[in-house]
């Protein structure tokens, strides 16, 4: 019998907080500097982290139960490309209809089809004459970390396949890998940040420097039954670290912190509170916030009413959400995916 989780719940509630934050943000009328930095670099920032603490799990989860690399590659291929596909081409063809400069500059039009399909969405974010003008011009701010994501699935099974050659001494190498990722991140960003250097700060937040939240989601998996049971003193651990990793000196338990605060969440007795019930629409929330939330700001929705364009966005971004589940995402589903077995499972209960 499949044990209950809270894990869809979270990734809803990561989606909308990303959402929030970046409804809040790409507008920018009355946010000072300081509210910015809590919504990007904190708020949102720590709900990404919580995505890529989750997938550690998970993913890691997914290979096990595969019978070979490469269904675990084909399964995770059919679970993330088809609606990043369909958010890219939909932003592209969009603009080819309805932006005369998208079509008169091909060139860069097809740049940022081409680099956007194998996710270098940071070589051409932007679409020729679409959002010009607005504060931002990305397209699609958000997508950055989906290449991350995919790195990681490409890293797991050889990060497995040492892990169980090394038998008792895997936990030591997934603690110099994540001592090593902190090391990275923290190091390159006050190097950056000292220098100037935006590129810098940005390269500090890729696969290397993130790699420490697969890692804590990965211990996460491990160590699933002991959180299971002893989630009270889990979530104190969780609650009390993921606060005292705000101070400047504490910053590299975050990501072990925040992994029991989650592990703490999702496995803890109770109800599961099936946020996926009609679909699971967090992934779809993420991919399309960003583009929605633009449009809207450019067909001057926020100028009008700051309320209105919020809920406008909010509309929007779900109903692509439910359009991207329903028509791309769950019917290129592998067969043995968790959602489908929830559903058949939940199907029997009822019956």
């Amino acid at each position: 019998m499949r044990q209950t989780n809270r894990y869809d719940l979270l990734r809803f509630v990561f989606a909308a907080i990303v959402f929030g934050c970046h409804v809040i943000v790409l507008p920018g009328f009355g946010i000072s500097p300081e509210m910015e930095y809590f919504f990007l670099e904190t708020l949102g920032r720590v709900a990404i982290q919580g995505f890529f603490v989750i997938s550690g799990a998970l993913v890691l989860g997914s290979l096990e139960r595969s019978s070979s690399v490469a269904s675990y590659a084909a399964k995770r291929t059919r679970r993330l490309y088809p609606a990043y596909f369909v958010i890219v081409m939909t932003c592209a063809i969009t603009a080819l209809i309805l932006v005369p400069a998208a079509r008169e500059d091909l060139a860069t039009t097809a740049k940022y089809i081409g680099y956007n399909l194998v996710f270098l969405n940071f070589l051409q974010p932007d679409l020729p004459g679409v959002f010009e003008g607005q504060r931002f011009t990305a397209v699609n701010g958000a997508l950055w970390t989906v290449k991350i994501e995919v790195m990681f699935y490409m890293v797991l099974p050889i990060l497995v396949w040492m892990l169980n050659r090394l038998g008792k001494l895997r936990f030591v190498l997934l603690g110099l890998i994540y001592i090593a990722s902190e090391i990275w991140r923290i190091g390159l960003e006050q190097y950056g940040m000292a220098n100037g250097s935006g590129m810098i700060v940005q390269l500090s937040r890729q696969l290397p420097g993130q790699m420490s939240y697969f890692v804590a989601g990965m211990l996460l998996w491990e160590f699933r039954d002991i959180a299971r049971k002893r989630w009270g003193v889990v979530a104190l651990i969780g609650v009390i670290g993921l606060a005292a990793s705000y101070l400047p000196a504490l910053e590299p338990i975050r990501a072990l912190t925040l992994a029991c605060l989650i592990a703490a969440i999702a496995l803890s007795p109770g109800p599961e509170l099936n946020a996926a019930r009609f679909g699971d629409f967090s992934y779809g929330m993420y991919g399309a916030h960003f583009p929605v939330t633009q449009t809207v700001i450019a067909l001057g929705v926020f100028q009008t009413s700051m309320a209105l364009g919020y809920v406008v966005s909010a509309i929007g971004t779900m109903i692509a959400a439910i359009l991207l589940w329903n028509f791309v995402e769950k019917p290129f589903l592998h067969k043995g995916n968790w959602y489908l077995r929830k559903s058949k499972e939940d199907e029997q209960a009822a019956g």
